[in-house]
């Protein structure tokens, strides 16, 4: 079989994307300039039709681009996005969820190349033994399981040979791929989140600075009793080539299957390790992915992959904290003073605060509002919609939001740890967890209880 050739060139990469812009924009000005001679429906149908021709262009385009465009169409393969209407739903996702797993077909020749640059010797002198089979694939590298002359059993994180190169092209070209969604999501600030995109995926190309990520998490959560961060081995950890502790587990398809009490366990675990981690401890993992964690056999949950990581800036999770309380009281006084503060209300006039709130309890009322709920697709397509669809009744309104850059990835962290709890179905209060960060509220469950007495050990 032929291997697969990561395209580094600028150029070739652009005339891909561009091209697909340049298309949809014909296409879509056709369909506005046809629309004043359409029923409502017939309008309706028109522009339907648009967004499914525009997400498959991007799928299209994604798929044969490795490196950052790739990551973004990870990013969707799991949101049961709601891009598209309803009875395509199925089809659009199937076609992402490809994405998601994909990855270069790149000889372990030269994958071997890389290893042993970045080691600085031939395998056979660094590990006992080495399974040239890879045990997972992503966008920018692939995972192979190896065991260390003292006996640990290690995971080997290396980055496909070229791709450095092939992202940095995507920066370049990130404008046009953030224009080619915007079609689909008027809602977005290219800008904005171009320049946030960009920094956090250019430090996902640094293994180091991924190990420092894990090695912080793994400190803070070692003992934790249910949830484990593996152990990096930080003298083999370079800027192409990481190596950690090996752990397996059950993954993400099986746990969907899994009785509904069990999911909704896993559900509280996750919610509480990727929320906890931003504001218990003003740092968190970008990339809610569900293959970035695992169950294992004593029920504790395994994360990994922290390239795509965020540290808060001093004083921005207390922000959000007193936003998040503001939403939960319903204080539009707060909430305007403090969106104006941070420019998120450019123009506060034009913005009328009831409205306001109920936009911000729309986007994020299963955690804000106490009641027990039950997380679905179709529930997490509609906050998605209501954060930045033009379908969404306060659309008019988002038009003129402009979300700070610090807080961009908080938000997508949040709407993406939603896109996998509904994807298990999971049932919760998860208010009440939330007020354990928000408010210093007594534990809300028993795996709250467990998680108390861990931070008071610690604390100790």
């Amino acid at each position: 079989m032929a291997k697969d050739k990561i395209p580094t060139s600028r150029v070739g990469r652009t005339a891909r994307i561009g091209g697909l812009a340049a298309g949809q924009a014909i296409r879509q000005a056709g369909t506005r300039a046809a629309n004043v001679t359409r029923s409502g429906e017939g309008r309706k149908v028109a522009l339907e039709r648009r967004q499914i021709e525009a997400a498959e262009q991007i799928v299209a385009a994604l798929g044969t681009i490795k490196g950052a465009a790739m990551k973004l169409g990870q990013v969707l393969s799991f949101l049961d996005v709601g891009l598209v209407p309803d009875e395509y739903r199925d089809e659009f996702q199937r076609k992402l969820a490809a994405l998601r797993d994909a990855a270069p077909n790149v000889a372990f020749k030269d994958m071997r190349k890389v290893i042993e640059e970045e080691l600085d010797g031939p395998l056979g002198e660094v590990f006992a033994e080495f399974n040239e089979e890879p045990v997972a694939a992503a966008s920018i590298g692939q995972v192979y399981r190896a065991r260390l002359h003292d006996g640990r059993v290690v995971a080997i994180k290396v980055q496909y040979p070229g791709v450095a190169a092939a992202v940095r092209s995507d920066m370049q070209n990130l404008g046009l791929i953030l224009r080619l969604a915007k079609r689909i999501a008027p809602g977005l600030n290219p800008q904005a989140i171009g320049r946030e995109i960009s920094e956090r995926i250019h430090d996902e190309l640094d293994y180091e600075l991924e190990a420092q990520n894990q090695r912080t998490l793994a400190r803070i959560f070692r003992g934790h009793p249910f949830i484990v961060i593996p152990e990096v081995v930080t003298s083999l950890s370079h800027e192409r080539v990481m190596v950690s502790e090996f752990i397996s587990g059950t993954g993400f398809e099986e746990l969907k299957a899994y009785p509904q009490e069990e999911r909704d366990r896993i559900g509280e675990i996750l919610f509480r390790f990727y929320f906890g981690c931003l504001y218990r401890h003003h740092q968190f993992s970008g990339d809610p992915h569900p293959g970035n964690s695992m169950l294992l056999d004593d029920g504790r949950m395994v994360f990994f992959d922290f390239g795509l990581f965020k540290r808060m800036p001093p004083g921005a999770v207390e922000l959000e904290i007193q936003v998040a309380r503001a939403i939960i009281d319903g204080n539009t006084d707060a909430i305007m003073r403090l969106g104006t503060e941070v420019g998120f209300f450019p123009e506060p006039d034009k913005f009328d605060p009831q409205r306001v709130l109920a936009h911000f309890r729309a986007a994020t009322s299963w955690y804000t509002v106490d009641q027990y709920t039950q997380l679905t697709p179709d529930y997490a397509t509609q906050v998605l919609i209501d954060m930045s669809d033009p379908r969404s009744e306060y659309f008019g309104q988002l038009r003129h939001e402009s979300a700070p850059p610090d807080h961009i990835f908080g938000r997508r962290m949040e709407v993406l740890t939603l896109a996998v709890l509904a994807q298990l179905h999971a049932r919760g209060n998860f208010h009440r967890i939330a007020r354990e960060w928000f408010y210093g509220d007594a534990p809300a469950s028993e795996l709250g209880e467990e998680e108390y007495e861990f931070y008071g050990r610690r604390a100790a």
